[in-house]
């Protein structure tokens, strides 16, 4: 049980002084909350069960600090929970809550010594994570009361914490309102670093992008039932406003939708069906490649590929050809029924699993003599990435990373492993005799997973293989603005963070005079054709083909910059 005797050692100090600086910080909570949050719902807390999966998954990612400078002993032990949670709903609570707690724990962790909760009360150190994720959610409430459902199943610990924090309202107001004093800030928010507030604003813009399944459905049908139900489509998404959509320039399978509209569009058939599929751009960028690159009876090698979504719009491109798609370097087990159910559902018959990792494999395996194009989307730090949480659970991506989005950077240790594992993946991938293209993307804005891995790979290959060696070549996505031309000027392609995208980062190599041109230019026409019936606003890009540009001359690869 939580020990409260700190309220009574507290009643022999100046209340009055207490009272008025917590009256000032729910007032000006309550005044920021009018302005900031106008046709938004009271917040009004979490089930028991969020703040128990919140606190342990803030124990796994929370910033550890030297002997000296630790506020708070945290215990090493997970919180019971009442049972494994697969809702989608409450993972994303959960992540979104211990993100926030992360964020502001330097905060979290003052405001509790200030309001004397530490260490006057007798706290258990593995209740700690839950106090810190339940605070967070306290002073974000405005102090003010969880409302309950009648059939909430309650967990004991979160109840004595909760009635622990209730106690001790008016000092945690005050505390609060003694830090914004003291660090001359209008609200907590305007403490944070300012490349984390800016990754915050890009997250509440970003538009959401999904591809159309044309295994079950064209897209002028998904035009037509969007149309049933009040969408109507626009050359370009805005942030708010009606039930829009609007047909992405790179991909001519992708639409675009403003972000609010993300629960509506989750009750309609087409995405209950998975004819339309929620998924980062950056990902149908990297197989809209791999796509470009294919003849017809061209196998295919992906590796890391994270959500399984990935592999099955690989596989939805490909289903007019006899193509297969080998994946390795997943978790999930080959015979997992859930995942040949979702593929059965989405129409995928053309996917092979590999149960080794993509190192393990021999660049000879039999299995693979038929693959000519490699798919590399190597872990990343993902800064790339405006909204973490939505990053991992969909693509399942390392928790970890949240601790990186949580400081506005990764370190230049954990930068450098990155690194070397991508180098390793790359020049792997560029073994492989009979493949003649590696695509590589990542999600990441550092040149030392980027450029600089590319470029060391390409210096150091190995020519001694009786085959031609592999060269950088031009994008194959159209490029669709000035800017994107200037910034695939040396070849690679780049979308900057911005408040329409994520960013992303695409290379292609070539082995020297590898594919055929004259069937190049056939398919670079046909894909043409496709866009402008598609979208006929795509006729303004500049659609720059690598197969229709390569020679069978060498090109020589700059110099590499250094990673440091």
């Amino acid at each position: 049980m939580l020990n409260s005797t700190g309220e009574l050692e507290f009643s022999k100090e100046n209340s009055t002084e207490i009272s008025q600086l917590a009256s000032l910080a729910l007032s000006h909570d309550a005044a920021s909350g009018e302005n900031n949050s106008a046709g938004l719902p009271e917040k009004t807390g979490y089930p028991d069960s969020v703040y128990v999966m919140a606190a342990n998954i803030f124990q796994g990612i929370r910033i550890e600090k030297s002997p000296e400078k630790v506020l708070i002993k945290y215990g090493s032990e997970p919180l019971q929970s009442l049972s494994e949670c697969e809702d989608e709903s409450v993972q994303r609570s959960s992540y979104e809550l211990a993100f926030s707690a992360l964020k502001y724990q330097d905060i979290l962790e003052t405001i509790l010594i200030d309001s004397y909760i530490f260490p006057s009360t007798t706290i258990p150190d593995h209740l700690s994570s839950l106090i810190i994720v339940m605070l967070y959610d306290f002073q974000d409430r405005k102090f003010q009361a969880r409302l309950l459902s009648d059939n909430e199943e309650s967990i004991a610990e979160v109840q004595e914490v909760e009635n622990l924090l209730i106690s001790f309202k008016t000092k945690l107001a005050a505390a609060l309102a003694r830090y914004r004093i003291k660090h001359d800030a209008l609200s907590i928010y305007h403490i944070l670093p300012e490349t984390v507030r800016n990754q915050e604003l890009r997250a509440s813009t970003l538009p959401l992008y999904a591809w159309i399944n044309t295994c079950k459905i064209s897209p002028e049908e998904v035009y037509h039932s969007l149309k049933k139900k009040g969408y109507h489509k626009v050359k370009s998404v805005p942030h708010i406003g009606d039930k829009v959509f609007a047909v992405d320039q790179h991909c001519y399978d992708v639409l675009i939708f403003p972000s609010h509209l993300k629960n509506d569009l989750l009750n309609i058939d087409l995405f209950k069906e998975y004819k339309l599929i929620f998924q980062d751009k950056s990902r149908s960028l990297a197989v809209h490649s791999i796509k470009a690159l294919l003849n017809m009876d061209d196998d295919i090698l992906m590796v890391n590929t994270g959500s399984w979504y990935t592999v099955a719009h690989m596989s939805v491109l490909t289903n007019n050809n006899t193509s297969k798609i080998f994946v390795c370097g997943v978790q999930s087990q080959a015979k997992d029924p859930k995942l040949m159910n979702l593929f059965t559902k989405m129409g995928c018959k053309n996917v092979e699993i590999l149960p080794e990792t993509f190192i393990n494999i021999d660049s000879k395996d039999h299995r693979l003599q038929k693959v000519k194009v490699i798919l590399l989307l190597p872990r990343c730090s993902g800064l790339g990435v405006s909204n973490p949480v939505e990053f991992i659970l969909n693509e399942h991506e390392d928790t970890g990373l949240l601790k990186d989005f949580s400081q506005g950077g990764t370190s230049e240790d954990k930068l450098h492993v990155l690194a070397q594992q991508q180098y390793e993946q790359l020049t792997h991938a560029m073994k492989f005799t009979k493949a003649q293209a590696v695509v590589y993307c990542t999600c990441s804005v550092y040149p030392e997973e980027n450029e600089a891995v590319v470029k060391k790979a390409l210096e150091f290959q190995d020519h001694g293989i009786k085959v031609q060696p592999y060269r950088l070549s031009p994008p194959v996505l159209p490029l669709c603005s000035l800017k994107e031309i200037h910034l695939s000027t040396d070849k690679f392609f780049r979308m900057e963070p911005s408040e329409i995208t994520n960013g992303c980062f695409l290379s292609v190599l070539t082995r020297e005079a590898a594919i055929n041109t004259a069937h190049s230019q056939r398919a670079n026409e046909k894909k043409k054709d496709w866009e402008r019936r598609l979208n006929p606003s795509s006729e303004t890009c500049a659609s720059v083909s690598m197969r229709s540009r390569i020679s069978s001359k060498y090109t020589e690869v700059p110099e590499r910059k250094s990673s440091g």
